[in-house]
């Protein structure tokens, strides 16, 4: 309980507890979080109201019980936007499959999954139901998308559940949820006051207006690294290419086309920076000169000719300001680690992440699996997870490599 109140101390944790039995466990929950020294203020759900009164929970949290989404009120004090400006995490209590499946999809029908629609806070979920539903394969679906989206889950436990089955499906136990609250608050002050740079996405090389040089990247896992490192308190600016996706809520987007392009941007906002992280896929060459119309292909040659473009990696770990940490990124097809390694030193970068170039991960996929490495030998391995899951195992380890 040290440990929590030293992170909870002073902070402001939104709770929304849902329809199901396990919603008087989440009184256990309430009473804990207060006693570390959090404000909590309870969303219930009206489901939540059959198994646990609205009464219980003001009483645990000497806050009142918000229940209704259309509460009178002054025209400038919403209820579902006053409460997640002013906490600093969302915990969502005994998750049912329904709703899990309205937060995935973003249904906004009453007031807690209109205030977790709402926040920019870290959101935290405790799922809790019957076994059968929690396996079910939309159910996983929905969980899956959540956590693509940057969304903390503490797994249910297995055991005796109401509906008289045993199998996963219990809510989390009360210490396993405090301690991740406890991580995730404390995690929000991690970079709190730090300029972080991050360059995301392709870059393209046209070689006339219709056609370009390019690649498969889609700025996934840049965005996820920059949702990451806003959630960890940072002032974060990312560089990136075209893509189809949007930048994180935020952070402070510069949307370039090119590598030169790309380039300058990166230099330009260096200064101050206190991490940088590369893992824009940028193109190594661009055509030799741009044909002002597009090329026909009854004139067109079979050659064209390549010039290299600017190593932005390699200038920003030569001309990065004192104390600036940078970290690399490397897709392979071959020997991945050999190939990181070299670039690692090569560049003089203090970490690279690597991963082998796969149908079903890196590029234009919501997975990813990865080594990190670092210094002389060190290795970290990260099995396949979702890209907002490995954006803050990599931000985890570059963590611990700058504390020393």
């Amino acid at each position: 309980m040290t440990a929590a109140r030293e992170a909870l101390g002073g902070k402001t944790i939104l709770v929304g507890v849902c329809g199901g039995i396990a919603a008087y466990k989440c009184a256990g929950v309430v009473s804990a979080l207060r006693q570390a020294g959090a404000d909590v203020h309870v969303i219930m759900t009206r489901a939540a109201q059959q198994f646990v009164s609205a009464l219980t929970f003001q009483a645990l949290s000497n806050n009142d019980v918000h229940t209704d989404m259309f509460a009178a009120g002054a025209a400038w004090d919403v209820a579902h936007i006053r409460l997640v400006r002013t906490s600093d995490l969302f915990l969502v209590l005994n998750a049912t499959a329904n709703t899990l499946a309205k937060l995935a999809h973003g249904m906004a029908d009453n007031l807690l999954t209109a205030c977790v629609l709402a926040t920019r806070r870290p959101v935290i979920v405790a799922p809790a139901m019957n076994t059968a539903m929690y396996e079910a394969p939309p159910t996983q679906a929905n969980i899956a998308l959540l956590q693509d989206r940057g969304f903390a889950f503490v797994s249910p436990g297995a055991g005796f559940l109401a509906c008289g089955e045993v199998g996963e499906g219990r809510l989390a136990d009360e210490t396993d949820i405090l301690e991740a609250v406890r991580r995730t608050v404390a995690r929000g002050d991690e970079l709190r006051g730090q300029r972080v740079t991050i360059t995301a996405g392709p870059t393209r090389e046209f070689a006339d207006p219709a056609r370009f040089l390019s690649n498969p990247s889609t700025g996934r896992m840049g965005f996820a690294l920059a949702a990451e490192a806003a959630a960890r308190g940072a002032d974060v600016t990312v560089v990136h290419g075209p893509t189809e996706l949007r930048p994180p809520a935020g952070v402070a987007a510069v949307r370039v086309t090119t590598a030169r392009e790309m380039h300058a941007a990166v230099i330009e906002h260096l200064p101050d920076t206190a991490l940088f992280i590369g893992t824009a896929a940028v193109a190594d060459f661009r055509p030799e000169s741009t044909a002002a119309g597009k090329i026909k292909k009854e004139s067109a040659g079979l050659t064209m000719t390549l010039v290299r473009n600017p190593d932005i990696l390699a200038d920003v770990a030569a001309h990065r300001p004192a104390g600036c940490f940078v970290v690399g990124f490397a897709a392979e097809t071959d020997d991945p680690e050999r190939n990181a390694r070299e670039k690692l030193v090569k560049k003089q970068l203090d970490c690279i992440v690597v991963n082998r170039i796969d149908g079903d991960v890196g590029f234009a996929a919501a997975q990813n699996e990865a080594a990190i490495l670092w210094g002389l030998g060190g290795r970290e391995e990260v099995g396949r997870m979702s890209k907002a899951a490995l954006a803050a195992r990599i931000l985890d380890r570059v963590a611990r490599l700058r504390n020393g």
